[in-house]
């Protein structure tokens, strides 16, 4: 993909693996639409990369994608990139009473029905031109249940199916279609937990973005850096090991934690 003459639309680009993305494909010289929710973070963004273009839109909220492909394919016709990297993860237990069904569901309409919407609103688009990409973040809890966050697991897994859909539909068309599968990745996406990842297990974000450019350049259509390939592989050989060992082993953590 020639991501440096590329029009590339980013949402979640105000932090994390997204700012990263921003900061490494700046460097390519490519243009730059960044979006999300934050007004504040936007601007900040903008000042940190003055290049950039910035438009506020919450991908989990239809209306505000239907505005935002308006806007955007009217600024910007030569728009032949979209990365969907806007993610929310929350640790929940299930057994809670507190949770009302639009909270629980904040995870799914974020990461998942956000997804299928941005494609489903850019995809016209896309495919009048010479050469497109889509390209959907989901993470390794796609092959791996992560029972402290539960509704995050389930929306990855989804992200993971969709986009494996997604390419074979377009498998004859001009419009790429790439999957970022990310480890655990130092952000402030883990924050607001009531307990903290092990950091010396975390893989640091712009090596993350690094190694993903650099699958986009050379057309990797599944892009698996850091412990990735390794989780996919335990998840075949021993699912119910790696899921109780390492995916369900923070649960109780997590438990203990909410009581104190």
């Amino acid at each position: 993909m020639d991501l440096a003459n590329s029009t590339i639309l980013i949402t979640g680009g105000t932090s994390g693996i997204g700012l990263s993305l921003v900061k490494q494909l700046s460097q390519l010289g490519a243009t730059l639409i960044v979006t999300g929710r934050n007004p504040d973070a936007l601007h900040q963004a903008k000042q940190q990369f003055p290049l950039i273009h910035i438009v506020q839109s919450d991908v989990s909220n239809p209306a505000d994608v239907t505005q935002l492909y308006q806007t955007v394919t009217h600024r910007f016709p030569a728009l032949n990139m979209i990365i969907n990297n806007a993610g929310l993860m929350r640790l929940i237990d299930l057994q809670e009473t507190s949770h009302d069904p639009e909270d629980i569901l904040r995870e799914i309409n974020t990461n998942l029905s956000g997804t299928i919407q941005m494609v489903q609103q850019f995809l016209p688009h896309l495919l009048t031109q010479k050469k497109a990409a889509i390209v959907n973040v989901s993470s390794a809890i796609a092959f791996m249940t992560y029972s402290s966050a539960p509704i995050y697991s389930a929306s990855k897994a989804g992200v993971h199916a969709y986009t494996k859909a997604l390419r074979l539909q377009l498998d004859d068309t001009n419009v790429s279609v790439f999957e970022l599968i990310p480890p655990g990745v130092n952000t402030n996406l883990q924050r607001s937990w009531a307990i903290q990842p092990d950091l010396g297990q975390m893989m640091d974000v712009d090596k993350l973005v690094r190694i993903a450019v650099k699958g986009l350049l050379n057309d990797t259509v599944e892009i698996r850096p850091g412990l990735v390939n390794m989780i996919r592989l335990a998840s075949r050989i021993a699912p119910g090991f790696i899921e109780r060992n390492v995916g369900h082993r923070a649960f109780k953590n997590f438990k203990q934690a909410r009581k104190q």
